[in-house]
């Protein structure tokens, strides 16, 4: 039987832990900036280290051309992406997805707040050397 490594257990607990909480406490219905800023609190309060609205840098052919800004990097090592929509979508995921190459960070999670009940999705970036 082929064991499963879950990448950062207890740190995406957290995260998600969070998310369950101040959804069941603020509801659906706000804008992205108010659950960020309300995550943010979370993670301050409990000491974790992390950096909001962070810019990485796009490159085509050796040029830059424009970057990218996540909305949450937690610990350097999860980014999280929040939105306030009807239903996350595949063009979501794979903003996320680029997230994660351009960071060589490892797990992200999209979270979607604008539902009756949160809607998430964790990946994982498979990439070799990262």
């Amino acid at each position: 039987m082929a064991q499963f490594n879950f990448i950062f257990k207890k740190l995406s607990y957290i995260i998600l832990k969070f998310a369950f909480s101040l959804h069941n406490i603020l509801g659906p219905g706000l804008l992205e900036s108010a659950y960020e800023g309300a995550f943010c609190v979370e993670l301050s309060q409990a000491g974790i280290p992390f950096e909001r609205q962070k810019v990485y840098p796009l490159y085509y052919k050796g040029e830059y051309i424009g970057a990218y800004i996540a909305d949450l990097v937690v610990d350097n090592r999860i980014i999280v992406e929040l939105k306030s929509v009807a239903k996350l979508t595949d063009v979501m995921a794979a903003q996320l997805i680029n997230y994660l190459k351009l960071s060589h960070i490892q797990v992200g999670y999209l979270m979607n707040f604008n539902s009756v009940s949160l809607e998430w999705k964790r990946f994982v970036n498979q990439e070799k050397g990262v």
